[in-house]
């Protein structure tokens, strides 16, 4: 059996998931769903980064206990599973006490390796980003990622990596593999950024200033940054160093991240898996940022999304096809409650929902509800619908896909318009073949929504009275019964 590795980003636990992070783990999802289909063994990792300044700060603030603020969020990010229907295997949480001996480990590898050394420095850094600064990256010395927070000084004595020693293996990295980073636009945006030169960064803090992180091996004064401690989590949460078999058979992985994450993902935790001496990630997908009505998603502009209150109104199925569908997959895209309202009616109750309703209908009035004889005739060129459904799965276009169906639901209702067996039954003329035609359809057209939106696809193959999820036509067998069920998609009410 075949393995695949695949991870998201971990967020921060400082405040209530958003519908940013939402879109990344149910692309991530949709991912390993595909995988898992095709037969291979899929880990699928997420979790929680609760180390920093701005949890730190945070906890403070609301005076509760680190470990108890941390253990609070990380329990409302995890229950995302449920409300979006989520299949990852794994979630760590960066304070799990085996993250702690794996980041030491790593440390001392890279440091055996001649890549960490000790300097005092001074440097512009945003919180927000936990990120170092240049005055280049300020706009109106701030980060014009959040523009809400000041820009603070940091003048101490730091460990530090040594980045600058990989701009050549990064940049033969990338040259080797064209497609390391998806989309081509941010393998290039990062490959310009390596060939610019780069700058060592801080790695520790000191610990009377910063105590909430993992201590640095061998030093008591300070603790990990949060940056380099997070990023170690892909392979911690395989086991690594202890595990080497788990290790070994599943890595390198996929990552899926945000593109205010690309240089993280791609040229520092690959930096320093080289020093580390570890083999560097397999790809990397970048996706966009999601606006609220044009603006940027802020708390300050009070149009943050949660996507808790999303699923409650409108239904998990809705929300994924919304996200993953209405949404382009490689830049930023706008969120309102119109947009999603319009595309959930067009898409899933006059799309997805009304068609399968109407088969089934037609079944259960001219077939006395049983599936009618197999037919070898098969006009939906599905061959090629799904070399182009793998095609865009393997390249995270994740629109593109949920459109190639919207456009076999289209063919299929353009078919029923056309033929009319409505009034061929009423001539007396048979329309059994047609009815295959149609129910066969409708199960391929589940198959493919399986990964996108599973609860649903699986309604509609019990609703055929099959579990057959082969890509081969004429898988519903004659006689089967069918189960029509409830409406797949109730109309919104105004």
């Amino acid at each position: 059996m075949k393995n695949f590795y695949l991870t998201t980003t971990l967020p921060y636990v400082n405040a209530e998931p958003h519908i940013g992070f939402a879109l990344e783990i149910i692309q991530a999802d949709v991912i390993a769903r595909y995988h898992k289909l095709l037969g291979e063994e899929v880990i699928f990792n997420t979790g929680t980064d609760e180390h920093g300044l701005k949890i730190y700060r945070k906890a403070i603030e609301l005076g509760v206990e680190l470990q108890k603020y941390c253990d609070e969020y990380a329990a409302k990010f995890d229950a995302l599973k449920q409300a979006l229907n989520l299949s990852y295997t794994h979630f760590i949480r960066t304070t799990d006490p085996h993250h702690l001996k794996a980041a030491q480990e790593f440390w001392l590898r890279c440091e055996k390796n001649g890549d960490i050394y000790k300097k005092n420095y001074k440097v512009k850094y945003c919180v927000g980003c936990e990120l170092e600064k240049t005055d280049s990256e300020l706009v109106d010395d701030k980060c014009p990622v959040h523009p809400n927070l000041n820009i603070e000084l940091i003048e101490e004595e730091n460990y530090f990596f040594k980045f600058s020693k990989f701009q050549k293996p990064l940049l033969e990295l990338y040259k080797k593999n064209p497609k390391f980073v998806i989309p081509a636009n941010r393998q290039l945006e990062i490959k310009n950024f390596v060939e610019k030169g780069l700058e060592d960064f801080s790695i520790s803090r000191l610990k009377e200033k910063m105590p909430w992180g993992i201590p640095v091996p061998n030093d008591a004064d300070h603790v990990m940054y949060v940056w380099f401690d997070a990023l170690i989590n892909y392979i911690s949460t395989l086991g690594w160093p202890e595990d080497e078999n788990n290790f070994n058979n599943f890595w390198p992985g996929i990552q899926v991240a945000g593109k205010d994450n690309l240089r993280q993902q791609s040229a520092m935790w690959q930096a320093m898996l080289l020093s580390a001496g570890l083999p560097t990630s397999k790809q990397i997908f970048i996706h966009g940022f999601i606006t609220s009505e044009g603006q940027k998603m802020s708390k300050s502009f009070g149009n943050v999304v949660e996507p808790y209150k999303i699923v409650d109104k409108y239904g998990t199925d809705a929300t994924r096809y919304f996200l993953l569908g209405g949404l382009p997959s490689y830049e930023d895209g706008d969120f309102s409650i119109e947009r999603f309202e319009e595309f959930y009616t067009a898409h899933l109750v006059n799309g997805v929902g009304n068609l399968s309703s109407r088969i089934l209908t037609m079944i259960e009035k001219y077939s006395e509800s049983k599936i009618p004889a197999q037919i070898a005739d098969n006009k939906y060129q599905l061959t090629e619908f799904w070399a182009s459904y793998d095609k865009f799965i393997n390249e995270y276009r994740f629109e593109s896909i949920v459109e190639l169906v919207n456009s076999l639901v289209g063919q299929l209702d353009g078919m029923i318009s056309t033929e009319k067996p409505w009034e061929k039954a009423k001539k007396g003329e048979d329309i059994s073949g047609l009815l295959y035609q149609l129910a066969e359809g409708l199960r391929h057209i589940a198959v493919a929504l399986l990964p996108i939106i599973p609860e649903t696809a699986e309604k509609i193959l019990k609703q055929l009275g099959t579990e057959d999820t082969s890509r081969d036509w004429g898988k519903l067998e004659e006689g089967g019964i069918i189960k029509k069920g409830v409406i797949l998609f109730p109309r919104l009410e105004k």
